[in-house]
């Protein structure tokens, strides 16, 4: 595996963390992987360890090469300044394909709660756009700014036929993003008729990264092994919209 850090902007805190996979002849039919961008959560204020390197590495294990974006925060947060971070992150990944072993047909980004309005953001009003979304617990709407460094604009209304297919997952009882936010924008999909898949957990934790005991911080409500399917369900379906790698071959 090669990693590294990379400034992306004139900012040394806005940063892209790359991990990609080595080249190995007995993986012939991985030479180009697909590549997620991870957008980690924090309320436009922080970058949440538990949403970064754990969904990278966890993607990474899926055959991804993943890059995680520490993007504007706090007083630097005004949109669309975080959008423009995005933006040439992803276009660093298009960029720096061939280096990185990229197929620039199967992008993809993941981003949680602030993060993801950021990856819906990129996606709704990006100059350059994945080719899929996975939103987690999101905030899509302008309503969430009161909790927010600086305003955000509602994204729902900017949902067109542009828009990359959309995996979304929230948990029906989140007092911090309420579960409006994911249905507003499954909405504004249906109705660009854009395809998604939506999945609405029974549990009441905001921030539940993995729902793993090793991203809970010793917290059992963030450890769920039901919303922890979450996962598995958006690798299959990412497998479904981009493409598994190809194994249809009979002999070698």
């Amino acid at each position: 595996m090669k990693t590294g850090v990379l400034q992306v902007t004139d900012d040394p805190d806005v940063t892209l963390t790359y991990y990609v996979h080595d080249l190995s002849n007995e993986l012939p039919n991985c030479s180009f992987r697909p590549a997620m961008l991870v957008l980690p959560g924090g309320g436009y204020r922080m970058c949440s360890d538990r949403e970064a390197e754990p969904i990278a590495l966890a993607y990474m294990a899926e055959g991804f090469n993943a890059f995680v974006l520490r993007y504007s925060l706090r007083e630097k947060a005004a949109f669309p300044k975080p959008l423009n971070d995005a933006e040439k992150a992803l276009q660093m990944i298009l960029d720096r394909a061939k280096e990185w072993s990229v197929d620039t047909r199967k992008t993809a980004a993941v981003g949680f709660s602030a993060g993801g309005h950021l990856a819906a953001a990129l996606g709704t009003m990006g100059k350059v756009k994945p080719a899929a979304l996975i939103l987690c617990y999101a905030a899509t709407l302008d309503s969430i700014s009161a909790i927010m460094p600086a305003p955000v604009p509602s994204l729902d209304g900017l949902v067109d036929e542009t828009t990359p297919p959309t995996f979304l997952f929230s948990t029906s009882a989140d007092r911090t993003v309420p579960i409006e936010n994911t249905l507003a924008f499954a909405r504004a999909l249906d109705r660009a008729k854009v395809p998604f898949e939506a999945h609405i957990f029974q549990n009441d934790t905001h921030g539940i990264s993995l729902a793993k005991p090793l991203t809970s911080i010793g917290l059992s409500n963030l450890a769920d092994p039901v919303v922890a399917q979450w996962f598995k369900m958006s690798v299959d379906w990412l497998h479904m919209v981009l493409g598994d790698f190809d194994c249809s071959k009979t002999s070698l």
